[in-house]
């Protein structure tokens, strides 16, 4: 996938595109049946599919009391997006400036200006330019004159009915339904950041862990235990996910992601690792010895072991 960050990147060369346009946050199910729709339309068409998308979430400027947290950071997204098969993604700055431009501008400059657009994939509900001015009918209209077909996509939903969208991914993750979240991502939901020295109270209970920095990249699940992988250049250890404040002591930060890699004693301050959710195995409990929390301690890790397949350690021989 070509990545342009700015319109500026795109080279004056690059061809006719199919594009579609979106926040595209956290790249789940339903937006990768979109784009998987857009590369059939544009290689029906001998186009090149062309994703446009933000560097946040509009909200964040228009209405940042009202903005939700992101799933993933930008350059999550981006990850996943290039595993989507798509030719480019066009990433625009959403400020002050681009938030005032109307839809028409939005057009000429973007999709009928630095980009040679013949097809526009949208939902029923797209809107577009300052003050969400533009919406599908208008975009046809300009696509008549600028020469594009506008063609609406409907939405993806469950068996059940409910629509797949990114604020349901997020209240299964605010539930602490990673399992479920995955299945809507197509993905393991993640987190990442730079390990950083905590109280080493878990080495001091045989359990070393890795504390992620506060406020990693992707939206953190509740407060609870999960079985996961902790991805460490590329390498995955089967690891027991503690995260919230450890109600056991007292002191320790709101919302601290710690992980305990199985079999595992290494030396990783400073790296940037990422966290693979799997399951929630519980909530987060106060324990009133330290002896009991050890004892829940060493449940956990067999509950994580038979979630991710991984056998009990064997002790070494007399």
């Amino acid at each position: 996938m070509e990545l342009f960050e700015s319109i500026a990147d795109v080279p004056p060369d690059f061809g006719e595109v199919a594009l579609t346009i979106g926040k595209f946050d956290g790249v789940h199910g339903g937006h990768r049946a979109v784009l998987a729709r857009l590369r059939e339309v544009a290689a029906e068409r001998g186009l090149r599919s062309v994703v446009v998308t933000f560097d946040r979430n509009p909200m964040s400027l228009l209405n940042p009391t009202a903005c939700p947290q992101p799933l993933l950071s930008k350059e999550q997204k981006l990850e996943r997006l290039a595993t989507t098969a798509v030719d480019a993604t066009l990433v625009l700055t959403f400020d002050r400036a681009l938030s005032e431009v109307t839809p028409e501008n939005f057009v000429s400059t973007v999709l009928a200006g630095v980009l040679d657009t013949k097809v526009v994939l949208v939902g029923a509900d797209f809107r577009f330019g300052a003050h969400g001015a533009g919406n599908v009918a208008l975009l046809r209209s300009l696509g008549e004159q600028h020469g594009f077909e506008v063609v609406v996509i409907d939405d993806i939903s469950l068996e059940e009915g409910r629509r797949v969208s990114s604020t349901f991914v997020r209240e299964l993750l605010a539930e602490g339904n990673v399992a479920e979240a995955g299945q809507l991502l197509t993905a393991l939901h993640s987190v990442r950041g730079v390990v950083v020295l905590g109280q080493q109270r878990g080495r001091e209970l045989g359990y070393p862990t890795a504390n992620l920095q506060r406020d990693p990249e992707g939206f953190i699940p509740a407060d609870g235990v999960y079985a996961a992988w902790l991805v460490i250049d590329g390498i995955r250890f089967a690891s027991a996910v503690s995260i919230g404040n450890n109600p056991t002591f007292d002191g320790v930060p709101e919302k601290q992601v710690e992980a305990h890699a199985l079999d595992q004693d290494f030396d990783i301050y400073g790296k940037r690792v990422e966290i693979e959710f799997v399951e929630y195995v519980r909530g987060m409990v106060k324990y009133t010895t330290v002896e009991a929390l050890i004892e829940q301690m060493c449940l956990d890790e067999i509950a994580v072991r038979e979630i991710l397949g991984v056998p009990a350690k064997e002790t070494p021989k007399k």
